[in-house]
């Protein structure tokens, strides 16, 4: 009995078969969607699935400023609420769903909003770490006084004298065994009230976690 022959046609001379690789590639070229082009739709497809997971962390401010889809801030929401490790995965493969059907202008709205919060970020990381710089200046060194004044001539100068003398009073003798340990030394009171004036007079007043850091191990 013969073998019913395949069906398929020739192309540059070589059979393709029908429902082959090469005839799905073939035809996929046809169409205007080559290999290349699939690959491009894949990356931009997990791009954009993780730009909507990124989005569960975005301060409220800014996500109500992007002007997403009512569909797709339900959704985000309903992530936010799943703790279920399965049901959130599926949750935010229906996520990625809805991100694949945004506007390319809305997906910049985005993008941009994250952006700005991660600046944000490190506006506030750099202006903690300033004012921590000049809090160790004012109890190390009495010639730091007069050029904070200079840029801070609005500052209490009673009470910041008092708090940086307190603070001095208050900063324990060195530990060698806690400093061998990695331990930091517990500080007074006054130590974190004249953090937080010097926060304070250089326009960071807002509460973040290193006050937190701050107290962790003070004295009351």
């Amino acid at each position: 009995m013969s073998r019913k022959p395949k069906k398929g046609y020739f192309v540059r001379g070589q059979f393709v078969a029908e429902g082959s690789e090469m005839d799905i590639q073939l035809k996929a070229e046809l169409k205007g969607t080559p290999d290349a082009s699939r690959t491009d739709l894949k990356r931009e497809s997990d791009e954009l699935q993780d730009l909507g997971k990124e989005l569960l962390s975005l301060r409220a401010d800014l996500f109500d400023a992007v002007g997403l889809p009512d569909k797709l801030a339900d959704a985000l929401a309903e992530a936010k609420r799943i703790t279920n490790f399965e049901g959130k995965r599926r949750q935010m493969q229906y996520v990625g769903k809805l991100m694949r059907k945004l506007e390319p202008a809305l997906v910049l709205a985005a993008r941009q909003a994250l952006e700005e919060q991660h600046k944000g970020s490190a506006t506030e990381k750099l202006q903690l770490h300033l004012a921590e710089q000049w809090r160790d200046r004012l109890i190390a060194d009495d010639d730091a006084l007069a050029p904070w004044m200079a840029e801070h001539p609005d500052t209490d100068t009673q009470q910041l004298r008092a708090l940086i003398r307190q603070a001095r009073k208050d900063a324990p003798p060195a530990d060698k065994a806690a400093a061998s340990q990695g331990l930091a030394p517990r500080k007074g009171r006054a130590y974190r009230e004249l953090f937080q004036l010097v926060r304070e007079h250089m326009g960071n007043t807002g509460n973040t976690d290193a006050d937190a850091a701050e107290e962790d191990g003070e004295d009351e």
